[in-house]
């Protein structure tokens, strides 16, 4: 029997092998893709960065303005991703199986939740340039959304996980609604919670870079302005800040949540 079961694994693992090496096949010869090109291009992309793509003593001369896009980015990033928690927060605890006042009620924020994470950053940029044009609130907005879906369904799966006994033991005692969520829920689930907006502060960073292309504003929008120019020294000086930036978020957020973990 362990057998029979054994080869029947075996026999699954390798006809999904052989359907992902037929997809991929197939997507090659469609869009006509060389393996053989493509890393041809490899050292000459190499040789024509480190002839163009570089800092000279004229590109310095950008830094104050590109610091300033970078602020900006950094603010819109962090201000999206807080009251996204906010609301997510909210709709966390009405959508929870542990804390939601009823089925009806918690179907309905998950509902909306799972409708906001599922449509891309990209796509809400996209989207809400019809509404407010080439703008910060373009890019805040896009942020916002992406930020709200993805933290409540993260913040459900940690109310649920964390508080499900504490929760039973104060529904024990007579204790009310409001009380379970603000002496229970709440305090056992702040660790998590901090550490999952954190991430998010991280990810919409990142994030904001490529939607200040799309919404012309932020740093995305300095290093498509440099590169669409032909001033790659610029635009090599922004590429290297971003990563420094994020480098330090990074380092940031990670110790922190050392210290609350």
């Amino acid at each position: 029997m362990r057998v029979d079961i054994f080869r029947k694994k075996k026999l699954n693992s390798a006809g999904l092998i052989l359907l992902v090496c037929v997809v991929t096949f197939i997507a090659i010869t469609i869009t006509e893709f060389s393996l053989a090109k493509g890393f041809a291009a490899v050292p000459k992309a190499i040789q024509w960065s480190f002839s163009n793509f570089y800092p000279t003593k004229d590109s310095v001369t950008k830094l104050p303005d590109i610091f300033a896009k970078l602020i900006e980015t950094l603010l819109i990033s962090v201000a999206a991703t807080t009251v996204a928690a906010l609301l997510a927060m909210l709709f966390a605890v009405l959508g929870s199986n542990t804390t939601r006042v009823n089925a009806f009620f918690g179907g309905i924020c998950r509902a909306i939740a799972t409708i906001f994470r599922n449509i891309d950053i990209t796509a809400w940029a996209m989207i809400l340039l019809f509404s407010f044009g080439q703008s910060s609130l373009t890019g805040y907005f896009a942020l916002f959304f992406g930020s709200f879906g993805f933290l409540t369904r993260a913040f459900v799966e940690t109310i649920d996980e964390v508080s499900g006994s504490s929760v039973e033991a104060l529904k024990a005692t007579g204790a009310g609604y409001f009380s379970i969520i603000f002496q229970s829920v709440i305090p056992s689930c702040i660790p998590q919670i901090i550490s999952w907006v954190l991430f998010m502060v991280e990810t919409n960073i990142r994030s904001a870079t490529l939607i200040g292309l799309l919404a012309g504003s932020g740093i995305g929008f300095a290093f498509d302005l440099y590169y669409k120019s032909l001033n790659y020294n610029a635009a090599s000086l922004v590429v290297i800040v971003i990563v420094i930036s994020i480098l330090c978020i990074e380092f940031v957020s990670n110790y922190v949540r050392r210290v609350i973990l």
